[in-house]
């Protein structure tokens, strides 16, 4: 499936969980180079799917089980679509290959400057779907890149995303 005439596998799987979410009343936003990869056309090298749902705005701070709200039904939808729960912590489920991994849109205010109002929504083949523009992007991974976390699981790649941008939004 296509979206600005992006066409990549993963974004097809991606479309599967959204219209899955979406029938839960979740609209969720596509994150991460997937994501990415949709605004700027460039290839980004995706390995996993990130998606951000609503949930706890402490995040990482309130309890793993208690982070995403609607967190027993997402599972659901997840092991329906033949996905299976691999790390609670991250919140990831695979199938073969194929990883996708769950976090809070309601952190992304504090930690990027992001208002959720402002993150256009999507709609393809009647899936709804959120997704960040370049600018927001920008901003995203600018505050990723002084995440200890993310410094020590991405940073360069993150570090190449934001000079990408960077000379692009000029």
């Amino acid at each position: 499936m296509k979206a600005y005439g992006y066409e990549n596998p993963k974004y097809s799987v991606f479309l599967s969980v959204a219209k899955q979410l979406n029938d839960c009343g979740i609209v969720p936003v596509l994150m991460g180079s997937l994501g990415l990869e949709i605004v700027t056309t460039k290839n980004w090298d995706v390995g996993d799917i990130d998606i951000h749902i609503p949930g706890d705005s402490r995040g990482w701070s309130a309890p793993v089980e208690e982070i995403i709200y609607q967190w027993e039904e997402v599972k659901k939808q997840l092991e329906g679509l033949g996905f299976s729960l691999v790390d609670l912590h991250e919140h990831a489920f695979e199938k073969g290959t194929l990883r996708v991994e769950f976090a809070v849109i309601d952190t992304l205010p504090e930690f990027a400057g992001i208002a959720l109002d402002d993150i256009k929504q999507i709609e393809d083949h009647g899936i709804r779907y959120r997704l960040l523009n370049a600018t927001q992007y920008y901003q995203l991974y600018q505050a990723s890149s002084k995440d200890s976390y993310r410094n020590q699981k991405n940073n360069q790649k993150d570090f190449a995303k934001i000079a990408y941008l960077a000379e692009h939004l000029k």
